[in-house]
């Protein structure tokens, strides 16, 4: 399973991007979002990479942020949504964007990218509005790492998942209680991906 890639950009096309990781050439399919921010041939590049593997085949997906990743993950788990209208409406819209259209029920924001029709918007804005309830209680540890963010001596990996999830469209309280409670079951060297997915979790319970 990869889950990153380090390497140099050998070519960017209209929906992926060829990365050199020391000598093997890696294709992952982006949306135009992420390719529009990645650098020129021959420049050095990261990606947060979604692996699918099939029987009739092996695709990498690839993402400027751990944040666009996991909500490519959440927007196939709407009924008839794939990996395709799911880079469709990454490639129209921000995290931050995509989070408020469903805050507000917004499906005509999210019918604006290619290819997503009423219906599937309505779907969108309706399947996952439920899916970011407020966090509820204060779980076991929150209290000190809000006292380390406000100190600005948390570690970078849990600073970074709050910001991920503030820029979400949760309060600051909110992001600090669902990291507290990833920490727990990431452990203390969790890095920031791995915060926020498991913090994405949590505030889906």
């Amino acid at each position: 399973m990869i889950g990153k890639l380090k390497g140099t950009i050998e070519e960017i096309a209209e929906d992926h991007v060829l990365i050199d990781v020391h000598g093997v050439c890696y294709v992952a399919s982006c949306s135009s979002r992420t390719l529009s921010r990645l650098g020129s041939a021959g420049e050095a590049a990261v990606l947060f990479i979604e692996t699918y593997v099939r029987e009739d085949q092996f695709r990498l997906f690839g993402f400027e942020t751990a944040l666009e990743r996991e909500w490519f993950r959440l927007l196939q788990s709407v009924q008839g949504v794939g990996a395709k209208v799911a880079l469709a409406v990454l490639s129209t819209l921000t995290p931050s964007e995509l989070a408020n259209a469903i805050a507000l029920q917004d499906k005509a924001t999210v019918s604006r990218a290619p290819g997503i029709g009423p219906k599937v918007a309505q779907r969108i804005v309706a399947e996952l509005k439920n899916k970011a309830p407020a966090f509820g209680g204060d779980a076991g540890g929150a209290m000190g790492l809000k006292q380390e963010l406000g100190e600005g001596v948390a570690s970078a990996p849990v600073a970074d998942a709050v910001s991920a999830l503030s820029n979400l469209g949760y309060s600051r309280d909110q992001a600090a209680n669902a990291v507290a409670a990833a920490l727990k079951v990431a452990g203390d060297d969790a890095d920031s991906a791995k915060l926020i997915r498991f913090g994405l979790k949590e505030l889906a319970r």
